[in-house]
Parts: structure tokens; sequence; C-alpha cells
């Protein structure tokens, strides 16, 4: 089984933001780096699939110079080999463009099963997997927390609302988005580390840049502030205030 995992390198979350001159996006100079949480489940995941199948792990992220760091982790961590799509617009680029990028790096591979993680830290979207899909042209399932692999067909346990799951069956090829919590990560050993350094990084440039269906007008940080509100009246009209509040003004309920 051929398996590409798509990963992306974050902020990480301890890292106190500050935005760039532009207000467009985060000070890189300033910042430190790590490999998104739901990407590193969805590697996991990967190499548990070679491991009882056979089969090669190869991992792609698209960005700057620096993703080399998060590719070597994962080489680390057991990948076989890795792509790396050059490009400094894909630090704040939309789905779509990031999608396309992808799908022209790794649609030669002739992979068996797209992994990628739900959705990233920085923007959230959850929607390059899904895009990453239709360009390749695979049938996919999202918000994945069991994979099991049988023969030419994969089934697969999605998590919904409200504490339900439902099981789905599909053919390879065929992409997955991962959710985070679905195994248990490994971190890579000495072994790994020395071994990452004699494995295949690839560098590719796309061949054409897709245009870009959103653009990010101006990133602030939230701004803190505190505001004190005394409800007066009876104890009856109190409670009554006290949960329009919540409900209407707060919305915490």
């Amino acid at each position: 089984m051929r398996i590409v995992v798509c990963i992306k390198q974050v902020v990480t979350r301890e890292w106190q933001a500050r935005v760039n001159e532009s207000k467009t996006w985060v000070r890189d100079q300033d910042a430190s780096w790590e490999l998104n949480e739901p990407d590193a489940y969805a590697l996991e995941e990967s190499l548990r699939l070679r491991e009882r199948h056979g089969g090669e792990v190869i991992v792609v992220s698209a960005g700057p110079a620096r993703v080399t760091q998060v590719l070597r982790e994962a080489l680390a961590r057991g990948a076989d080999r890795a792509i790396h799509v050059q490009g400094d617009e894909f630090v704040t680029a939309d789905a779509f463009a990031t999608a396309g990028a992808l799908a022209d790096a790794i649609k030669d591979e002739q992979a068996d099963l797209v992994l990628t993680g739900l959705q990233s830290d920085d923007q959230g979207f959850a929607q390059v997997g899904v895009v990453l899909a239709e360009k390749l042209g695979m049938a996919h399932a999202t918000i994945i927390m069991e994979v099991h692999a049988e023969g030419s067909t994969l089934r697969v346990k999605r998590e919904l609302e409200g504490g339900w799951f439902q099981w789905v069956g599909l053919p390879m090829p065929a992409l997955l988005t991962i959710q985070s919590g679905i195994n248990q990560l490994r971190y890579a050993t000495l072994k790994g580390i020395m071994a990452a350094k004699k494995k295949e990084i690839r560098a590719v440039t796309p061949s054409a840049k897709p245009p870009a269906r959103q653009k990010i007008v101006s990133v602030y940080l939230p701004e803190k502030s505190k505001q004190t509100k005394l409800i007066g009246g009876s104890p009856a009209d109190a409670a009554k205030e006290l949960v329009r509040v919540l409900r209407d003004d707060v919305r915490v309920i």
C-alpha cells in the first residue's frame, strides 16, 4: 500500500503571537514552529497501516524552506521519503491554492491512500483535504476516527455531532481527513533521527499557481477588556434577565 500524508508546519501553541507590519500574518522571523497536530495523527495512522499491510509512506508539505524541519521530523518518525512543494506563498494560501499545488506534486505517485489532518491549527478551514480529493478524483471521507483496509476497499469510522459515529465503506484510491486522538502518537528515536538524514526530500515547484479564492485582509490580536453589568429587580426578574444575557449577548447557552 502506497500512502501519501500531507502535513503542515504551524506556529507552536506556546508562542506569543505577534502580527507583522502589514497586518496580514504573524511575524515569521519571531515565531517558533511545529508539526500541525492533526497531521501528526494522520502520519501515525499511515505508519500503522504500513506496519499491517506493507508498502511505503510519503510525506508532502508546501511552503518555504523552513518546512523541511517538519518533513525531517516525519522521516525520523518512520516515513520513507518526502516531497517539498516550494513556495513562500503557501504560508497564507487558501485551501484551493494549497490543494492544487499538493495535487500537482503527488498525482504521479499512484497513491492507494492519501491522508491529511482534519484541519490546520492556524487557519482551521478543514477544506484542503476535501478539495485535494476532488483534484485527484478520489473518493473521500472526513473526520475519521478508525481505519480498516480490506483488499481494495476501506471501512472507516466517522465522528458525527452529538457523540454519534458513522461507519462508511469506500473504494481505494481514497483520501481521508484524520481527527486528532485517533491513535497514540509515537516520537522519533535516535535511530530514526539518524536514518532521516539519509532519506530523500525531493523539492518540486508547482507547474502553475492556482488562483486564490480567498485573501487575508487583516490579522489582529483580540483585545482583552473587562465589563461589569449589574442586574437588578426581583429574584425572578433577575434570573430571566441573566438567562437572556447569557443566551443573546454572551451566547454561552
